[in-house]
């Protein structure tokens, strides 16, 4: 719970206060950051980068005032409490799902925010300012007789760009008796001089007890419906029905009881996370990450992205604001798999299908599917972190170890690979997972393989190649690379996870218990959260500094419980790092990329890769002291 004075000029919301919301078509940070209709479609709302001119989509109240927010159960429909002494207000955010996830029911592209007055009075301000294209585009604003509802006299705004146009609609509602139906005045708001391309819109509300406004706001449908088809009193007077019974019928598409699909909604949900076969420790935690990874999932085809923005500073004022790699998105069906949501597996599966369909010319997949690098400099970026990037530009990077045919992997696994921009190295193991991986397919599922001899010696001489070349005999340790054995990276954490090597193996625990140190020891480890290397020493070409990694600290996780099986205080310090990890989630149980040396949120959220690795982290540890009875 914070405080908040709306006298004072907004500034930027740190990013660990934000919350997600989605409908498997695209996600929004409650309401910051929206990109409509899809993931990699133009943001409508990118305030989280530019507080002036990005847009938004605010609704707070007029005072002073706190504020509690948390999840529906088992839900991801976001509910906002405004308190003060005057009254308390909640605000419910979603975008709609049908309950049932298979119904041909079309989807709805509607931002649904409900404004809800349960206990006094409350002034509130309503603000809709969209900056359409990555607020490039300019846009008009105009008021129109809302006829989705015929017999209410009331507007709606109309935003229209070139490429998109949008409508703002209200109902207002009383819920208790003797209580009257709130009034709602928009108005034109001039955000013109603070760099918007288009009039905004707002509204004042006052409010009590039992009065309620919802605010939609969608795409506009494609053709409105013709006169006729509408249900006005003319036509139920010729077709002798009463009104009332005109416009049910005309409403069929969505429940009378239920006109927002705010219950289907929810519905949708419990039942998604009911299908969990969870039954570890923090279970809480995992089903929060469960819900957040369905969340990035692109529903018609399958896809999993990163994360749902883009831009955000891995350093405050830094340069270090990559957009995410879709590549990972196996790791977070690997997770899902665990939690026993299979359907999620093959729809990805169905997805790497049809890119295997239209392969590059070279037989190869690329390492993700994103959008060419471009940078949006009008935007000021989230505290002034410059430059803000939209897609990425190591979508045509060349790595060995993914994408490409395993026969080529093996011809090549010698040569040095691009994991990072501009430099190549013979990075310590990821090349070897890959073969293995191969081998290990052809092997379970007793596929013919004509070159099996090949992949094998190409493995085996891998792994003999990195046990001489990676390792530093004088500060013992693994390396980041053949070339820079004296740089600590937290990457060869994952050598037990992928079955390099045995996670007891003297080297290994050197290697782990050095990372273990802080940085100012040689390690990587400050108040329990792991680096992914010392950006001092090594450059990786992007420049700039960067927090911790949440992802390398949770493989230090799972990496100290394996080692913990032989070595007690281990399995400890697991434990401690993950009940560490868990208090730097935000106040809803989502998590960044990375985390400041403040405890700071940093990089992009919500982050896929963090969550999957939260699962992996909570499964294994909790499979391990279970049967440890530690």
């Amino acid at each position: 719970m914070n405080v908040q004075d709306p006298s004072i000029e907004r500034d930027y919301i740190p990013i660990a206060d934000h919350a997600i919301i989605g409908n498997l078509r695209t996600a929004a940070l409650v309401i910051e950051s929206y990109c409509i209709p899809n993931f990699d479609s133009p943001s409508v709302f990118a305030r989280i980068l530019d507080k002036y001119k990005g847009g938004h989509f605010s609704i707070a109240p007029t005072v002073q005032f706190t504020t509690k927010q948390n999840y529906l159960p088992n839900s991801n429909i976001l509910q906002t409490k405004f308190l003060n002494d005057e009254g308390v207000v909640n605000v419910t955010d979603f975008l709609p799902r049908h309950e049932n996830g298979d119904s041909p029911a079309p989807s709805l592209f509607w931002l649904v925010r409900r404004v809800e007055v349960i206990r006094g009075v409350a002034s509130l301000r309503m603000e809709c300012a969209p900056a359409f294209n990555y607020a490039r585009d300019e846009h008009t604003t105009e008021f129109l007789p809302d006829d989705s509802v015929q017999y209410c006299h009331q507007k709606k705004v109309r935003f229209r760009s070139p490429n998109l146009e949008l409508d703002l609609r209200y109902v207002a509602e009383a819920t208790l008796d003797n209580v009257p139906t709130p009034e709602v005045n928009i108005d034109y708001l001039d955000l013109l001089t603070k760099g918007h391309l288009g009039p905004a819109v707002c509204c004042n509300l006052s409010l009590v007890e039992g009065q309620r406004v919802t605010f939609i706001l969608r795409i506009c449908p494609e053709k409105a419906g013709t006169p006729e088809a509408r249900p006005t009193q003319e036509l139920a007077d010729r077709l002798g029905i009463p009104l009332e019974v005109l416009i049910a019928g005309a409403s069929k598409m969505r429940p009378q009881d239920d006109p927002f699909l705010s219950a289907s909604t929810n519905q949708y949900w419990n039942n998604w996370i009911r299908k969990s076969t969870y039954d570890g420790s923090w279970r809480e935690a995992v089903n929060r990450s469960a819900l957040a990874l369905k969340l990035l999932i692109y529903e018609p085809t399958g896809a999993v992205v990163a994360s749902p923005t883009f831009s955000l500073p891995e350093c405050v004022g830094g340069t270090r604001n990559c957009a995410s790699w879709i590549r990972d998105s196996s790791f977070t069906l690997y997770a899902l798999i665990r939690l026993g949501f299979t359907q999620e597996a093959n729809a990805y599966l169905e997805f790497i299908f049809d890119r295997l369909r239209n392969k590059n010319p070279d037989g190869s997949l690329q390492i993700m599917y994103d959008l060419p690098e471009i940078e949006l400099s009008h935007l000021d970026g989230h505290k002034g972190s410059k430059p803000v990037r939209i897609g990425n530009g190591a979508v045509n990077h060349i790595q060995l170890k993914f994408g490409r045919p395993l026969v080529h992997v093996v011809d090549h696994c010698r040569e040095p690979d691009l994991e990072v921009r501009g430099r190549e190295r013979h990075f310590t193991i990821m090349l070897w997972v890959a073969i293995d991986r191969g081998i290990r397919i052809v092997e379970k599922r007793s596929l013919p393989c004509p070159q099996r001899s090949a992949w094998y010696t190409a493995r085996d001489a891998l792994y003999e190649e990195i046990m001489t070349k990676a390792w530093n005999p004088t500060l013992k340790v693994f390396g980041q690379s053949y070339e820079e054995t004296d740089v600590l990276d937290s990457a060869v954490l994952i050598m037990p996870l992928v079955f390099f090597m045995a996670p007891a193996d003297p080297r290994f625990v050197s290697t782990l218990k050095q990372i273990l140190k802080s940085p100012e020891r040689g390690g990587l480890t400050s108040n329990n959260l792991v680096y992914r290397y010392d950006v001092a020493k090594t450059d990786d070409g992007v420049g700039g500094k960067e927090g911790t990694f949440c992802l390398c600290t949770l493989w230090c996780v799972e990496a100290l419980t394996r080692a913990g099986e032989y070595e007690r205080p281990l399995l400890t310090r697991a434990i401690a790092m993950f009940e560490d990890f868990l208090l730097y989630s935000n106040h809803v149980g989502l998590c960044t990329e990375e985390v400041s040396d403040a405890g700071d949120a940093l990089g992009n959220a919500v982050q896929g890769f963090t969550h999957v690795t939260l699962i992996s982290a909570a499964y294994n540890l909790s499979r391990t002291l279970t049967r440890l009875k530690y």
